[in-house]
């Protein structure tokens, strides 16, 4: 029931010198706790005026705050459901880029294999021709073959005493005259060293200390295919260096 005429007309009781708690114990104890009453209801009066709208305000508030977290509750379970569904439409997404990726790796792999067989097929049909060629030159070297295996044999028999010159007249003029008169065929380019050698040995005999000229090759090559042991004559030396270091693996006993 406290308003503000009341507060008002108290207010000149407060101001006077006399109106203190001390003072009124000196006169009873009632009267001064009645005083100290008087001037609590006063500043009680004065909080609660301004603490009363604050409360109402606050309820206010507090009921404007329960909409705002029920509005918020169903804001966040529609985003909850929505997240769900983002969630599974995500995982198809991610199955189908997956399910891409593997495609055109697939893809690419193929393309690579296409461009390999492509290449193959144009590589294959370029060396027809030269297959062709070479199956025709195999049958003839096989009309050949008979010819070019007596030169051959004859050369391991009979050249190993002779100078250069005197195996190529041999060969040349005397045993191909013979051929050809008796229509037997042969290779009018044929290489003996090549016929009887392949280049991988020659390399290795020549690291081996043999000189690398024909005439040096040929002795080597009747030295290992002659079936009789050979007997070189020797003034520089170069077939015994040869030989010593070619069968010292086979501990050849000098």
């Amino acid at each position: 029931t406290i308003n503000d005429e009341t507060v008002e007309l108290v207010q000149p009781y407060f101001e006077m010198e006399d109106y203190t708690l001390e003072n009124g114990k000196k006169v009873c104890g009632n009267v001064a706790g009645l005083l100290s009453w008087t001037k609590a209801m006063v500043v009680f009066y004065g909080v609660n005026r301004e603490v009363l709208p604050l409360k109402a305000n606050l309820a206010k508030q507090e009921g404007r705050l329960k909409v705002a977290n029920a509005e918020k509750d169903k804001a966040q379970a529609e985003l909850d459901e929505k997240q769900a569904e983002l969630d599974k439409v995500q995982a198809k997404f991610d199955a189908a880029m997956k399910e891409k990726m593997d495609l055109e790796d697939d893809a690419e792999s193929c393309k690579r294999k296409m461009q390999a067989a492509s290449a193959l097929i144009d590589g294959l049909s370029g060396e027809k021709v030269r297959w062709t060629q070479q199956s025709k030159e195999f049958k003839s070297q096989i009309k050949r073959l008979v010819g070019d295996i007596l030169l051959c044999t004859g050369f391991l028999s009979y050249c190993g005493p002779f100078n250069q010159d005197f195996r190529n007249l041999l060969l040349k003029d005397l045993w191909e005259t013979e051929l050809r008169e008796h229509k037997i065929p042969f290779s009018d380019d044929l290489n003996l060293i090549s016929m009887l050698v392949d280049q991988p040995t020659i390399s290795e005999w020549n690291l081996q200390g043999l000189p690398g000229d024909h005439l040096s090759i040929q002795n080597g090559i009747i030295v290992t295919k002659a079936s009789r042991y050979p007997l070189l004559v020797d003034p520089q030396t170069q077939g015994k260096a040869w030989v010593i270091n070619k069968e010292q693996d086979n501990e050849l006993q000098v």
